[in-house]
């Protein structure tokens, strides 16, 4: 039986973090789908319901909170697991994200290749080899 590759959608405006994280994750065998702002991020997550998603806080047309809680608030994709990918690295920021919205993940850049590949293993439930 083949396993089906797993989706992940990426959503932050910068063009080269999108690029190296497709790298990264490409190389580790998932399908993954970038995306430039948060308003085209609603859009695909509602439309190809991914299995995970990775979220950049601070974008100009609709923040990263603003595209989670819309996420959350959806019944179709209100559970699908989430991973903040920001530069956010304050403890206030960190403290919303996981005692009060309750991400999966919460990944401070720059980070390591290795780091995102693991958070991600370990939210799809995964172990940390594929």
């Amino acid at each position: 039986m083949v396993e089906k590759l797993k989706t992940i959608i990426c959503i932050d405006d910068e063009p080269g973090i999108l690029d190296l994280i497709e790298l990264i994750l490409k190389r580790e065998g998932f399908n993954f789908v970038g995306v430039q702002g948060g308003r085209g991020g609603i859009e695909a997550v509602r439309e190809l319901r991914p299995d995970l998603v990775l979220l950049d806080l601070m974008m100009p047309d609709v923040n990263g909170w603003e595209v989670y809680w819309q996420m959350k608030a959806d019944e179709a994709t209100k559970d699908i697991p989430v991973i903040i990918v920001t530069v956010r690295a304050g403890s206030k920021d960190r403290v919303m994200a996981q005692q009060i919205a309750k991400v999966d993940a919460y990944l401070t850049k720059p980070f390591l290749p290795e780091e995102l590949v693991q958070r991600i293993h370990e939210v799809l439930g995964q172990g940390e080899t594929r």
